[in-house]
């Protein structure tokens, strides 16, 4: 009787060590946790612009272009990429709108949004000045504006007109815009205050005249071997 009351007594030691044990070797083995590896991406290409755009990502959202005016701008790009290398953002000029209206716009290529400006046509396409552009014209001395697709050339300053942004014309329609001097600068004439008293914008020689408060801006952003394209 005492023997099996000493071998209860052991089993039942080693059966309550054994647990202890079993509770210990579970504590730890929850304390370690897992190692998670992320997995590895592969770097993004960097996405080339074309008239075949991201549909995830619509050009001008709200409809402020008309559709045929972008329409030709972005196969302008493609056209002429050889001379637009730059393809973040592009500049639209609608010569159907009337001058005192929003018709230069900044398309932003990669985002989608759009800047609205104002810019002046030429005395020549509007000689009675009611504020429409209605003649066009490639013509050195004709004072008329150009359409068709221009390359952005750089910042640059004239003795004339100050500060300004030289432009190439890549058309038939345009490309004498260096021999004539067709750049973007700024002019007393397309200012808000010019616009409040004479219920529209004033005429240049053909330039694409803006707002002396806008230019700096687009002498920054225009730089070189971007898109301009203007059409009616």
């Amino acid at each position: 009787m005492r023997l099996a009351r000493r071998g209860f007594i052991l089993g039942g030691a080693a059966l309550l060590s054994g647990c202890a044990t079993a509770s210990a070797a579970t504590r730890q083995t929850a304390a370690v946790a897992p190692i998670l590896v992320e997995p590895q991406v592969p770097p993004r290409a960097p996405e080339i612009i074309t008239s075949q755009l991201n549909s995830t990502r619509p050009l001008d959202p709200r409809g402020q272009i008309r559709p045929e005016l972008m329409q030709r701008a972005l196969a302008a790009l493609d056209i002429h990429s050889g001379k637009i290398t730059r393809r973040d953002r592009m500049y639209l000029v609608d010569f159907t709108k009337f001058s005192g209206d929003e018709r230069l716009y900044e398309v932003d290529l990669e985002g989608g949004e759009i800047t609205l400006l104002r810019t002046c046509h030429g005395r020549g396409s509007d000689p009675s000045h009611t504020g429409y552009a209605r003649e066009f014209s490639n013509t050195p001395d004709s004072h008329m504006s150009s359409v068709g697709a221009y390359a952005t050339a750089g910042a640059s300053h004239g003795a004339q007109q100050g500060p300004n942004v030289l432009l190439d014309g890549l058309e038939y329609t345009n490309n004498l815009a260096r021999e004539r001097a067709i750049i973007i600068h700024g002019a007393d004439y397309a200012d808000p205050d010019f616009l409040a008293r004479e219920g529209k914008l004033g005429r240049s020689y053909g330039c694409f005249s803006v707002a002396h408060h806008d230019l700096p801006r687009l002498r920054e952003r225009m730089g070189e071997g971007r898109l301009l394209f203007a059409w009616a």
